[in-house]
This record gives C-alpha cells, sequence and structure tokens, in this order.
C-alpha cells in the first residue's frame, strides 16, 4: 500500500519508515550495460546514507549547506544523495559536463551558478577536478571545497558527538525546512534556482501519485537525468517516497545504446516511464530489430510524454515500432508541468490515449482553436492535449493584457498550485516576473478545450510575421521533412528584417552534406517545406552535425543559437 501524505512527515521521517515497512524490498536498481545491475534494497540504501552523513558531517558541512553533486550516474549517488538530505544539507544536482562542452563553458556556468545559487560545496570526480579547481581560490570564492565521494572510505570513525548532532538535526527538521534545489530548465541564460521544501515534495507527490493511480505494484524505468525535475521528482524521489522500486539508467549510455531502457523495462517488468519527445522519437529511429530479441513491454501501463508541444507523430512512430512488443495507444499519457511547481501541472488519464485533433493553423496563429474541417488543401496542425489539472492546481489562459481568456483562446499558461515554489533562489526580480498574487505565469501558450490542457509553445519563441503568430515547432516539424536534413536538429526563430519593420524566418539546419551543389539543392528543399505550411522561410542557415546548442533538458535552445548564428554567419555552411 502507498504510503499518503502525512503534513507533520520530512522525507527523511518516509524514507526511514519504508526501511522498517520494506527492508528488503527493491529500492533503486542500477541499471548498467556493461555490468550486472546493482540493487539497493530501501534497508540497504539507508544503512550506507547513514555512513555516507558521518563522513561528510566530519567534513564541516551543516545544516542549510547546498551541496551540488557533479557525479555520472553510479551505484553510489544514490546513498550519497539521501546522506545530504539526512543532515539537513541541500542537495543540487547538475548536470556532469559531456565532451561537447569547452571546460571553459562549463566553469563559467558554474561559476555564476555557484554565485547565484549559493552553492557551498561541489562533490564531483576526479575527471573535472581541474575544470573546477579554480573555483575554490581566491577570496571572493563561493565555494567552500570540492570533495569526492566515491573516493570515501567504507567505514567513517564514528564520532559520537558529530553522530548525536546529525540525530539533533534529523529530531528537528521540519516539514517547510528547504529539502533540495533543483534549477529550472530554461533554454536561454542562467539556469535559475528553485527551492522545494519537504512539504512541497511530499504533498506533490501525493497529489501525482493520484493521478497516475499509483499503486505498491508499480515499478519506474528511467533513463532521465537527475538534474531535471522529470527525472528527479517523477523517476527518483515519488518511487522512494513511495516505497516503489525504481530503475535507474545512466544518460550517456542510454543516448548510446537507446535499446537498453527497453531490455530494462522487459526483465524488470517495469510499469512507468516518463519520456520527452526525442525520446520516443530517437529509440523508433535507432533501436534495430534484432536488437529487440526476448525483450516484452507488455508490462508497461503507461509511457508518459512530458514535453511542451507533446507531439502526435512521436507516439505514432513509437507505437508503429514496438506495438509488435505490446505497446497500445492506450497506454501512452502526457503532462505538462515544470520546476516551480514540483514537477506536474496536468495528467492524462491512464489507460486512455491522450487527446488529440486537427486544428486550422492559420486560425491558431491569430489565436483561435478551430477544429480542422475536410479540405484537404487546409493546413493543420495535430495538437495533443496534456490531460486535465491534478489535484490541487487551478490552470487559467491569459491574454496579452492579463484578461482571462475563455475555452478555445491561445493564451499564456497560468498555474494556482498547492506545491508552488516560493521564489528563485538569490532572485527577487526574476520571481517576481513570474510570480504574481499566486499565480505562476508559466512562460507557455496553450489554450484549453473541453477542460483539457494543451500546451503548444513557449511565449518568447513565437514568431510574429505580417501580426501574425508563428510558431517555431510548426516550421521546424515541416523542415525536418527535407531529405538531407539531420532527424531532430532544426531551429527555427525570428529574424528582424529592418526593410520591412518586421520578423522574418530563419532556419538552422544540420545536414551531413558538403558540396555546394548538394547545399543549394538542399535551401531550396526547406523553402519548399515552409510553403506547405502556408509560411515564407527567408533565411536558411545549414550547419554541420552536433552544430546546434539544447539546453540542460534537452529542448531546443533558439535563442543562444540565433545568436551564434547571428555572430558567426561566415563560419557555417550556406546551402
Amino acid at each position: 500500500m502507498i504510503n499518503r501524505y502525512n503534513p507533520n512527515e520530512t522525507l527523511w521521517e518516509r524514507w526511514s519508515l519504508n526501511a522498517a515497512l520494506f527492508p528488503d524490498k527493491e529500492a533503486i536498481v542500477h541499471w548498467d550495460a556493461e555490468a550486472e545491475p546493482f540493487r539497493w534494497t530501501f534497508s540497504h540504501l539507508l544503512s550506507s546514507a547513514e555512513k555516507y552523513a558521518l563522513a561528510l558531517k566530519h567534513m564541516g558541512i551543516r545544516k542549510g549547506d547546498v551541496c551540488a553533486i557533479i557525479m555520472r550516474h553510479n551505484a553510489q549517488f544514490y546513498p550519497l544523495y539521501l546522506s545530504i538530505a539526512s543532515i539537513g544539507a541541500i542537495p543540487a544536482v547538475l548536470a556532469y559536463p559531456n565532451g561537447r562542452l569547452h571546460p571553459e563553458k562549463f566553469r563559467q556556468g558554474l561559476e555564476g551558478m555557484a554565485k547565484h545559487s549559493g552553492l557551498d560545496w561541489i562533490m564531483t570526480e576526479r575527471d573535472i577536478e581541474p575544470i573546477i579547481s579554480s573555483l575554490t581560490v581566491g577570496q571572493n570564492s563561493a565555494i567552500r571545497g570540492i570533495l569526492f565521494p566515491l573516493e570515501f572510505h567504507a567505514e567513517t570513525p564514528v564520532n559520537n558527538d558529530e553522530y548525536r548532532e546529525i540525530l539533533n538535526t534529523r529530531a528537528n527538521m521540519k516539514p517547510d525546512d528547504p529539502f533540495l534545489l533543483q534549477h529550472s530548465s530554461g533554454t536561454t541564460g542562467l539556469q535559475k534556482p528553485v527551492l522545494l521544501t519537504h512539504r512541497e515534495i511530499l504533498l506533490h507527490i501525493s497529489n501525482y501519485s493520484d493521478a497516475i493511480r499509483l499503486t505498491d505494484s508499480d515499478k519506474i524505468a528511467s533513463w532521465l537525468p537527475l538534474y531535471h525535475d522529470m527525472g528527479l521528482i517523477a523517476a527518483f524521489q515519488m518511487p522512494l517516497a513511495s516505497g516503489i522500486t525504481t530503475i535507474q539508467i545512466d544518460p550517456f549510455q542510454w543516448v548510446m545504446v537507446p535499446e537498453i531502457l527497453l531490455d530494462a523495462i522487459s526483465k524488470e517488468k517495469a510499469t512507468l516511464a516518463w519520456l520527452p519527445n526525442f525520446a520516443f522519437n530517437l529509440m523508433a529511429d535507432k533501436i534495430r530489430t534484432e536488437d529487440l530479441e526476448e525483450i516484452s513491454l507488455e508490462s508497461v501501463r503507461m509511457l508518459i510524454n512530458c514535453s511542451e508541444p507533446v507531439r502526435y507523430d512521436s507516439f505514432v512512430k513509437f507505437l508503429e515500432s514496438f506495438q509488435h512488443l505490446g505497446i497500445t495507444k492506450e497506454k501512452f499519457g502526457a503532462s505538462y508541468g515544470m520546476a516551480e511547481i514540483t514537477f506536474s501541472a496536468t495528467q492524462t488519464e491512464p489507460g486512455m490515449q491522450p487527446r488529440h485533433f486537427s486544428a486550422d493553423r492559420q486560425m491558431l496563429s491569430k489565436g483561435v482553436v478551430q477544429i480542422a474541417g475536410t479540405d484537404s488543401q487546409q493546413v493543420v496542425r495535430e495538437c495533443v492535449s496534456s490531460g486535465k489539472p491534478i489535484k490541487g492546481t487551478i490552470i487559467k489562459i491569459l491574454g496579452e493584457n492579463g484578461q482571462e481568456l475563455p475555452e478555445g483562446m491561445v493564451g499564456e499558461i497560468a498555474i494556482k498550485s498547492e506545491t508552488v515554489f516560493q521564489g528563485y533562489r538569490n532572485y527577487p526580480e526574476k520571481t517576481a516576473e513570474v510570480l504574481k498574487d499566486g499565480w505562476y505565469y508559466s512562460g507557455d501558450y496553450g489554450f484549453i478545450l473541453d477542460g483539457f490542457i494543451y500546451a503548444i509553445g513557449r511565449k518568447k519563441d513565437i514568431i510574429i510575421v505580417a501580426g501574425n503568430n508563428i510558431y517555431p515547432e510548426d516550421v521546424e516539424d515541416a523542415v525536418l521533412q527535407a531529405d538531407g536534413v539531420i532527424p531532430g536538429r532544426v531551429i527555427a526563430f525570428g529574424e528582424e528584417d529592418p526593410s520591412i519593420g518586421s520578423e522574418q524566418i530563419s532556419v538552422i539546419a544540420e545536414s551531413n552534406l558538403t558540396d555546394p551543389e548538394s547545399l543549394k539543392k538542399l535551401r531550396l528543399e526547406i523553402v519548399r517545406t515552409g510553403m506547405q505550411i502556408d509560411v515564407t522561410i527567408k533565411n536558411v542557415y545549414i550547419v554541420p552535425p552536433r552544430w546546434l546548442i539544447k539546453s540542460s533538458a534537452g529542448k531546443p535552445a533558439r535563442k543562444a543559437n540565433m545568436e551564434r548564428i547571428l555572430k558567426s554567419k561566415e563560419e557555417v555552411l550556406w546551402g
């Protein structure tokens, strides 16, 4: 039976309760493509966390200290994370640098987060020590120390005074004490720090568990990075607090070998997974039939797409590729959320595929939702619902002047939630922009139809051409149909054209093509794809593979790419 929400409980108390109730039940299965899975039971996980807690206390970490974890997924990550929280410190998972990110760029980003988020300690691996060691140098350094937990001795001598301090800290923890720091996955600028309490997390888990009808027989499988709210809350905090098993996969391994997720689901009989659009597409495109021998997905009851917007064609591609393994359209779900409200604002009903319909794209560009007719010449957009608001959440759609819009009208999505954050840490000006009278202004455009929520794009990304709103996602979807464009590697944005006093549509597309004649043909083909959806693509920038920048959450960083292309046009390949 799933533990119910207790307003007087802390997460450490919940974990301790689960360890007492289910000592031998598997809490976390760390799945590895190159080794046997490492299996943490609830009791073993907590006892290992106790050992780490003693080591951290001995090293001087205090209640309220923010501990940034920059480590690759490994079996010791989980007790380390629990140990930080168990002594009243605040864990904050940050992205481990990938091979494409310049070391100096990574260091600068970390330095900015250290100053704005108030990081006190960095827990990491030796491999990246040279990049970040300078952060602890100098009188103005915000970082008190860099630690290497994977090198800690197995046993730390017990100091009775320190252990009594730990026990006293736990005894005095309150539900409204800060518990974790997660960073909002913005695609432009510095990521904003969201501080959440024990109460907010446990209440959100309770409300969301009801929405997906979580039971003690559920198992979650996830490759999602734990620095993102989808991975951290849905696939890590929720199962830990609920007393169910989660199978965790290193995101770097999943990208290289995407069938590892399906293998883990099959062998562990997992029932739930959260996936963004690109994950559905990548698995459908990259996994070969010969890699699917002895794999069954019959155990799955819901694969939840938590993207904005949710792509209907992502579901279709996945279904076509894996229907023979036991996937049906009724097993697809959708959710809409963000770190600022802990995780999710909406959820589709389990066992029912998300609602979708074809909308007249021209009317949608004018802010009006109109179901498309049967005219084959009509330009349409497939709209997929993210479900209805979960318990404790209210959603409304706002016009440009802040007025509430009726159903069927497009505007900014505003959310009032029991578990909305109190504000960005050390960012009062950013907090004031998004929190108004208890409502969180999401910056997403969407609409409500028959009570269902549809998120269709980011407000700041909208391209305004001759008074019409053009959604970059529509342009990107069209351009991806051009032969020669690398799947998933397209960015559309608005480029100012002073001669007409308006924006023009520009596209950056990655391609493996290099010879001038092929590039010229590809450019023309890209322009034609725009004409098919009745938009004019003015500028086409064709760039080499892996040129585009994406956010830490894998979302297209349109502003960053726009700025990069406009500064370095002479460096790119031209069609």
